[in-house]
């Protein structure tokens, strides 16, 4: 079943059009945990880069937005759930750029329910949404859904859930060169809050050679090392090999993607109250926690620089 709300404008899009703040900010946080080790904090601000396409997002559209319009394309399709980020940021793109954007959704059972608060604003930005049962959501990406989905939307570009494939790895690994080196300091460790693992992959590919890049999936894996065999699938496909030196720490998902536990919400409270930062729970919170608890491990040696990309805002 879908909803509809409009169609597409004429102009030809431009994603110049939508003018990035690049590089991101680096903002230094003076927290306990983290100074009592000897460990600088910094904050890599992505969620700065554009009001509609913050963070990774941006970086992971970028490059799909260009080779769509290169190609002549004007319609967008991809996959996510009720709370997906991601189709926010690409019926923004859509909105903004002047492409048709349609929104496969997971749970046909949410078809006949008022839109919650992500999905109404997919649809006031002009995603056509279609919700598809749970057990076709698996098989999104068989030939016979994809042609069932050509049969009613007519023509149109594919971008995966979450936004990763290998132009997205591509287009992150820009990130990794904005900290290759920084005003005034070394940056060892990057970290970044993973769902589908595409900035990962770019991310580990673009920074240098001393440094490295940690993961922090925020989904709970059906099977051992699922992320891990994805980030390497996606390197291969944007590089030709893995690239970089990177790790990923499952242990702080807090039971999957959009769970959360007391233990969270009190650390994102205090964060929030010790530094006037407000926290997005799904992606940040769960980043900001774990590279805590990791520092408290004494996973950090004392001197070092450890840098969290902040993808989202609440």
């Amino acid at each position: 079943m879908d909803r509809v709300t409009r169609t597409a404008p004429d102009p030809l899009p431009d994603p110049r059009a939508l003018r990035p703040r690049l590089p991101s900010p680096l903002q230094e946080i003076d927290d306990e945990p983290f100074a009592r080790r000897g460990i600088r904090l910094l904050l890599k601000r992505d969620d700065l880069i554009h009001p509609d396409l913050p963070g990774n997002k941006w970086r992971k559209l970028e490059p799909n937005l260009r080779a769509a319009a290169t190609a002549g394309e004007r319609a967008l399709l991809t996959f996510g759930g009720a709370y997906s980020n991601h189709l926010r940021a690409t019926a923004a793109a859509g909105r903004l750029l002047g492409f048709a954007t349609i929104g496969v959704v997971r749970g046909d059972e949410l078809a006949g329910a008022p839109l919650n608060p992500s999905l109404a604003r997919c649809a006031a930005d002009g995603m056509r949404l279609h919700f598809i049962d749970r057990s076709r959501y698996r098989r999104k990406s068989d030939p016979d859904v994809l042609a069932a989905l050509h049969d009613r939307f007519g023509a149109f570009r594919v971008i995966p859930e979450g936004g990763s494939n290998s132009l997205a790895a591509q287009g992150c690994t820009e990130l990794g060169r904005e900290l290759r080196e920084t005003p005034d300091t070394l940056v060892d460790t990057v970290a970044v809050a993973c769902g589908t693992g595409g900035t990962l992959a770019g991310l580990a590919a673009g920074l240098g050679p001393r440094q490295r890049a940690l993961g922090l999936p925020v989904l709970k894996g059906g099977r051992p090392h699922f992320l891990q065999e994805t980030v390497e699938e996606l390197q291969r496909a944007a590089f030709g090999g893995p690239r970089g030196d990177w790790r990923l720490d499952d242990r702080f998902h807090c039971g999957g993607y959009a769970r959360r536990t007391p233990e969270l919400d009190a650390f994102a409270d205090a964060f929030e109250d010790r530094h006037g930062l407000p926290l997005e729970r799904i992606y940040v919170a769960k980043l900001l926690y774990g590279l805590t608890t990791l520092a408290e491990e004494g996973a950090f040696a004392p001197g070092s620089t450890v840098a969290a990309v902040i993808t989202g805002t609440p």
